[in-house]
């Protein structure tokens, strides 16, 4: 044990003294979380130079009430109240006569107009808009832009177009406007808990509004964070031990430790650096959820399980990562075994909504007792606004716990014998047999 805690205090000194864990740990929540703090940081910085679009109306009923929808739009939403500052683009609209002689040639020439920028885009409205024939090409409502699928422009259009259109149709059956003010008024449905009793209290407790932040945000923060911690920790385990066996630090060490003792003090020390993070990260996401109003949101009895999960989770890896890199022999060697290594982080991430979306759905419930799946599918049903199973969470913790030993167990004995094997690669049978014979 005390060459094991000296390895451990080696490794973990090692790492945790670089500039590069220091700038790591502060900058990796900002790469994995890139694109919505700069969404929540330019949100207010929008493209403010008027928008001029071309619209032909073949169906006559729809223009002049887009024009109207326009004017109140620039007069209410281009400039800030208070400020008098431009936040908005102002859509001026103009409208153009269809050209009954050649159609193709119009469009053409307004095509052109877009591409030299005297127009941000036109719209043609077929002439049976009003009563649409699906298989007829007339009813058809088309937007032209350099961009038209991101172009917000074209989502703004469509609110006005198809309520004048429902008034159209109201009007010929005879009905007034004036009459059912509130027909298109829309009313939203509340997203509610269930209604529950106090234990201590006995009084019935108010449902409480749930939104996107709790269903999914912290859900998807928190399995963030164990992807991130685990990459971070794991994952390098496979290089660093190619590198310390090529460059011979693995010898030295050897001929003071045995190979077992040796990969479990790299393997502990990358969990120590593990928690370090963890405790880094815990602190922070308090400070921060406390500062923005939002600690309420955090499910707190997730965090027992979160460590939980994240140690057992960086035992599996670490050993598996640290067998895997005692058999390279140089860097091709590590690269060619690095993708198949990351497999198990890979395959879950691209199951996160799903899994969200029904984490009681059997897809979700198998996967997440599946052990190398554990740690982040586990924990992203726990934050689950929906809950699961009690008997889960510990049926997979336990499951975890028995391949954590058998990893480490099977690693070691590969580990041992690659450590100081020295040519080719070894392939996959040979690992098998490295492990089950030692």
């Amino acid at each position: 044990m005390r060459r094991i805690r000296t390895l451990i205090k080696r490794e973990y000194i090692a790492a945790v003294k670089t500039k590069g864990f220091v700038i790591g740990l502060l900058l990796a929540p900002v790469i994995f979380g890139g694109s919505g703090i700069a969404m929540a940081i330019f949100a207010g910085h929008v493209d403010t130079t008027d928008k001029k679009i071309a619209i032909i109306d073949h169906s006559g009923a729809v223009v002049q009430a887009l024009l109207d929808a326009a004017e109140q739009r620039n007069a209410e939403q281009v400039y800030d109240k208070e400020t008098g500052d431009k936040i908005s683009p102002a859509y001026v609209l103009l409208r153009i006569e269809p050209d009954p002689h050649d159609p193709e040639l119009q469009r053409l020439a307004l095509s052109d107009q877009v591409r030299d920028g005297t127009l941000h885009a036109f719209i043609e409205i077929g002439p049976s808009v009003l009563h649409p024939d699906r298989d007829s090409a007339g009813a058809r409502v088309s937007y032209h832009s350099k961009n038209p699928a991101a172009d917000e422009t074209r989502r703004w259009i469509a609110n006005p177009l198809n309520e004048q259109l429902r008034w159209e149709r109201l009007q010929e059956a005879g009905i007034e406007q004036t009459e059912v003010p509130d027909l298109f008024d829309w009313v939203s449905v509340d997203g509610l808990s269930l209604v529950s009793r106090d234990e201590a209290s006995g009084e019935v407790q108010e449902a409480k509004r749930k939104d996107e932040i709790e269903a999914f945000i912290v859900p998807l923060i928190t399995a963030g964070f164990m992807i991130l911690l685990m990459m971070m920790s794991a994952a390098p385990m496979l290089g660093a031990v190619m590198e310390e066996k090529t460059q011979r630090v693995a010898e030295l060490v050897l001929g003071l430790a045995t190979p077992f003792e040796f990969m479990m003090g790299k393997v502990i020390g990358a969990l120590a650096v593990s928690l370090t993070g963890g405790i880094f990260y815990l602190v922070a996401a308090v400070l921060m959820l406390s500062t923005l109003g939002a600690f309420g949101y955090f499910p707190l009895h997730v965090i027992p399980w979160f460590f939980a999960f994240l140690i057992l989770g960086i035992v599996f890896f670490s050993a598996m990562y640290a067998a895997l890199g005692s058999v390279c022999n140089d860097a091709k060697d590590a690269q060619q075994l690095t993708f198949p290594a990351m497999l198990p982080f890979l395959l879950p991430m691209f199951l996160l909504v799903p899994i969200l979306r029904a984490p009681l759905a059997p897809l979700a419930t198998v996967m997440s007792l599946i052990p190398p799946f554990t740690p982040l599918v586990m924990l992203l049903r726990m934050t689950s606004p929906e809950g699961i199973p009690a008997w889960q969470p510990w049926a997979g913790l336990a499951l975890l716990a028995i391949s954590s030993i058998l990893s480490v167990w099977l690693s070691g004995r590969i580990f041992r014998m690659g450590i100081l094997s020295v040519g080719k690669l070894p392939k996959f049978r040979q690992l098998v047999k490295w492990a089950v014979r030692g």
